[in-house]
Order: structure tokens, then sequence, then C-alpha cells
């Protein structure tokens, strides 16, 4: 079975994308050029969320340039398209029930050595000026 370098990097399914699709900006009416494929932009952002690698790593010839899939992130996440698409998604979630909001929290509690503490001693020098004294001790 062969798969396909775009069904490689499919990161969102037709369902996802038509839950954010409608979130995302337009360009209408701004100067520049027109925005690319926002479902390749959006993946390759997922992608590279996903993988962890460097922006200029993404597979140009499954998302298009780099810089264009990193500044289409950084404006989203300045005009805050992210947090729209998380509180959308998020109310879908919640209203289909598919959200279980119980929250176990748990914490360990270790009691540092007692030389760990940063604490000085007064019969230790704290590494200030130390005067040295002469020896009384002749060289032979």
């Amino acid at each position: 079975m062969s798969i396909s370098s775009s069904s490689r990097f499919r990161c969102l399914t037709d369902e996802q994308w038509a839950q954010i699709a409608p979130l995302l900006p337009s360009n209408a009416g701004r100067k520049g050029h027109p925005f690319r494929d926002n479902r390749r932009i959006v993946e390759g952002i997922i992608y590279r969320s996903r993988t962890g690698i460097p922006w200029r790593d993404l597979p140009r010839e499954a998302f298009g340039p780099w810089q264009t899939v990193w500044k289409r992130h950084r404006r989203y996440a300045a005009d805050g398209t992210w947090d729209r698409v998380l509180a959308q998604i998020l109310a879908e979630a919640d209203a289909a029930e598919e959200i279980d909001w119980q929250v176990s929290v748990d914490s360990t509690i270790t009691r540092a050595h007692q030389h760990g503490s940063n604490t000085t001693r007064p019969d230790q020098p704290t590494g200030g000026w130390v005067e040295s004294q002469e020896s009384r001790h002749r060289v032979a």
C-alpha cells in the first residue's frame, strides 16, 4: 500500500476542518498576495507542533513555503484566532459531552537536605573578604 505525500502529512479530517475553517480570517480587503490554501497552512502549523521540527524544516511540497506557514501562525496567535478556534472546539465538545471535566491533582513534597538550604552558619565564611595571617614559621 503506497501513501501519497499529501496524505502522509494530513493532520485534520474533513469534519475537523469544517469546524475550523469558518473561524479563520479571510484576506478580503487586504493588500498583497491572497492567502494560500488555509487548510494546507493550518496542517503545516499542526505538523510542526506535533513533530517539534524547526519552521525551516517544514516539507515545502506538503505545506508550501515555511515563511508563509510561520507568518500565518504568528498572525493567528497575535489576533486571537487560535483562542477563538480553541473556545469554539471546546464549546462544541462540551455540548456533545465529549469532555470529562473532572481533574485529578497530585503532588509530592520533598524535604530539602539540611545542607541543601541556602542558609549561612556563623562559623563558616560566606565568601566575602578573607584576611590572611602571616605565617610565623620560617622556611629553611
